[in-house]
């Protein structure tokens, strides 16, 4: 991987190629002594140490009749040109007389490529960042792991002028993870993943916020229940994963999934609770549920979803009481076999909430009617009212220009 890379950063980059550098100046660090590593396509070069200058010397493969094609002996050593996978294998040099001198193991393969990375933290304190090679090298791979915290507050930059620079640690039981410790939730990282082998080193610098990253576990202790006198209701509850801390300051939310296992359609319900009721179950019929978790926040990603918990809500006493009668019946009269058909009858849901919810509704409708009913009639009323004043008012006028037609003109006058 070739880019400027400014300011702190050279560090850890420094800091990775002294290590590779140093791997690769110790062979035996990579394998057997006698073992020669080379890069596949390119020209490679085998010595026998045991000869003299000069001396004619012969090279042996072994488990082959002949050396690989276009093969070549200089000065008593063997040049294998534009090496493929195929020229892998145990060489030997021999002397004139045949006796044998040296031995060598020749193995072929690639140089690193950038390494794939992906970080997780599974809690506010930890990340944890996992990788995989880019380039199947068939050499022997290591791989040097380091990170820096980027913003540093006043009292670290005094400490460390480079800044934070620390080992993500591996853990052999986990190959390809690299873990740090004691990170900040606020903070953001660099992180550098090199890839070693014998024959060069690549790595790849990822930039990180824990912000983004958080990925709590999955729940734990899912526990499903039917509840007495409830057809079409299930208790569901759960417990926080027990590798986030339990911190007033980061608290999770929860995603909770349901279906009939006859169905493929989930229902999905959000809460901060460890515990919720479905309202809306089948009665009689098993159900699936999950439930998953993230950041109160809502920072990084939901969780994977916890194992399936499963339970199956109470039978409607009046379902129950025809399946006994049925189930009597049935005792009564065994010549008759049983009918492996499914009941045609459609399952009743009524709940004694459900209907006095009607009730309140259809009580709350009635009253906006009759009050709509009665304003109408104010409004009505009022208008008849002032019209039959309007028409007072002419009448008079009528009655008073009638009088003073009657009276004597000189009265008028």
């Amino acid at each position: 991987m070739h880019s400027p890379i400014p300011g702190l950063d050279r560090v850890m980059v420094f800091l990775a190629a002294a290590l590779a550098s140093a791997s690769l100046a110790i062979p035996e660090g990579w394998g057997e002594e006698g073992v020669k590593y080379g890069q596949v396509g390119t020209d490679v070069t085998l010595l026998c140490a045991g000869s003299r200058a000069g001396s004619p010397v012969q090279w042996r493969r072994a488990g082959a009749a002949a050396l690989p094609e276009g093969s070549a002996i200089r000065q008593g050593a063997l040049v294998l040109p534009h090496a493929s996978l195929a020229a892998a294998g145990t060489y030997s040099c021999h002397g004139e007389d045949g006796g044998f001198l040296h031995a060598v193991t020749l193995r072929l393969g690639y140089l690193p490529g950038v390494p794939f990375v992906s970080c997780r933290a599974s809690d506010y304190e930890n990340f944890s960042c996992s990788w995989t090679s880019s380039v199947e090298t068939f050499l022997p791979t290591r791989y040097i792991t380091t990170y820096r915290k980027k913003s540093l507050t006043g009292e670290e930059k005094r400490r460390n002028k480079n800044g934070h620079v620390g080992p993500c640690l591996q853990d052999p039981t986990r190959p390809g993870t690299c873990t740090v410790h004691g990170s900040e939730f606020w903070s953001s990282y660099r992180l550098n993943i090199t890839e070693v082998n014998p024959l060069g080193f690549s790595f790849r610098l990822l930039d990180i916020t824990m912000q983004a990253i958080i990925k709590p576990d999955p729940p734990e202790g899912l526990v499903v229940e039917p509840i007495p006198l409830a057809p079409r209701r299930l208790h569901v509850s759960w417990k926080y994963p027990s590798s986030w801390p339990k911190e007033p300051h980061f608290q999770l939310r929860f995603r909770l999934q349901y279906r009939p296992i006859i169905h493929r359609s989930w229902s999905v319900v959000e809460t901060v609770n460890l515990s919720e009721v479905i309202t809306d179950a089948f009665a009689g019929l098993e159900h699936v549920v999950q439930v998953s978790a993230k950041d109160f926040l809502d920072a990084g990603n939901w969780s994977e979803w916890s194992a399936e918990a499963r339970a199956t809500p109470v039978r409607e006493l009046a379902t129950a009481a025809s399946e006994e009668t049925t189930t009597e019946t049935s005792l009564e009269s065994p010549a008759e076999e049983p009918s492996q058909a499914p009941n045609p009858e459609p399952i009743s849901r009524s709940d004694p909430l459900e209907k006095m919810a009607i009730l309140v509704s259809l009580g709350i409708f009635a009253f906006f009617v009759l009050a709509a009913v009665l304003i109408i009639t104010i409004l009505i009323w009022l208008r008849v009212r002032r019209h039959g004043k309007d028409e007072t008012k002419p009448h008079n006028f009528l009655v008073a220009a009638t009088h003073l037609k009657v009276l004597p003109k000189a009265q008028i006058l």
